[in-house]
């Protein structure tokens, strides 16, 4: 088995087809429960969250060479700088690359909390955009000290958008990450198709241009008595709790999305309270939306 593709050599290759990422949580042990999560997952590619919950959690990257190790399944990993200096969060990215992995999706990630702070400290050595910039140097060939490398990284890196914190903010956010070197997006879950064209007019006004990267544009998959976040509309929450299904809703807006444009998607299964994640939901999704089916 070779190395895990880099995401924009299997958009290449895919041509028209959706290409699909797969959130996956790493597990708070461990043991097998997270490549076993993992199997079955018909997604182009495994991406890997970083200690979600702010948990202890097996590292994103180590969880990622595993999973594609044993499944063969194209994988990322996210990785913030919040927990680690800039030594670290290199010296961590040569170990990531010496496993073949290449696709990595820089992220701020969740802030602490005051009960946080008492446990540990938050670093942010690195801002997520000066994070995604040092990234791009690795691939020249120079470390955040000037020095030069054995060797240049190969990193396909990616980058976050959250519409929720306001469309225009997030376009030009997302300019500076594009000019700092990012070479993909995924954003948080969208639930309406008119979002895509809002930000690529926010987009195209704020650069002049309009984006030249790829977005994975997020579809989260709902059940009732999950997780529920405020971003989500109120329509959607009616829904789901008259008993429609999440399944068909998110099928719903990939549909919506395809419709649109679009073919590249981040799909984010069920968050069950308590922190676990419903799989097999996501491989509905999934089954259905390759096979074209409504």
């Amino acid at each position: 088995m070779g190395p895990p593709l880099k995401i924009t050599d299997r958009l290449r290759q895919a041509g028209d087809s959706p290409v699909f990422l797969c959130d996956v949580s790493p597990t708070r042990g461990g043991g097998r429960a997270a490549v076993m999560d993992a199997q079955g997952i018909d997604a182009d590619f495994i991406c890997v969250a970083y200690n979600p919950g702010r948990a202890v959690r097996i590292d994103s990257a180590f969880l990622a060479h595993v999973i594609h190790a044993e499944t063969g399944v194209g994988v990322c990993f996210n990785l913030t700088p919040r927990d680690m200096n800039k030594l670290a969060l290199q010296s961590h990215l040569l170990g990531a690359e010496a496993l073949d992995l290449q696709n990595v999706v820089v992220l701020a990630g969740d802030a602490l909390s005051q009960r946080d702070l008492e446990r540990m400290t938050a670093v942010n050595d690195f801002k997520a955009t000066e994070f995604i910039e040092s990234i791009a140097r690795m691939n020249e060939g120079v470390d955040f000290r000037g020095s030069s490398l054995a060797q240049p990284t190969d990193f396909c890196i990616g980058a976050t958008i959250d519409l929720s914190k306001g469309v225009e903010a997030e376009a030009m956010l997302a300019h500076r990450k594009v000019q700092a070197g990012a070479h993909f997006f995924i954003t948080q879950p969208v639930f309406n198709p008119a979002e895509v064209t809002a930000f690529h007019d926010a987009y195209l006004s704020i650069a002049g241009t309009a984006i030249g990267i790829p977005i994975f544009w997020g579809v989260q998959v709902l059940v009732q008595g999950g997780v529920m976040f405020s971003s989500i509309p109120q329509e959607i929450r009616d829904r789901l709790e008259h008993g429609e299904s999440g399944v068909e809703m998110a099928l719903e807006t990939i549909h919506g999305l395809r419709e649109a444009g679009v073919r590249t998607f981040y799909l984010v299964p069920p968050i069950l309270r308590g922190g676990a994640r419903d799989y097999d939901s996501a491989k509905r999704v999934l089954a259905k939306a390759k096979a074209g089916k409504p």
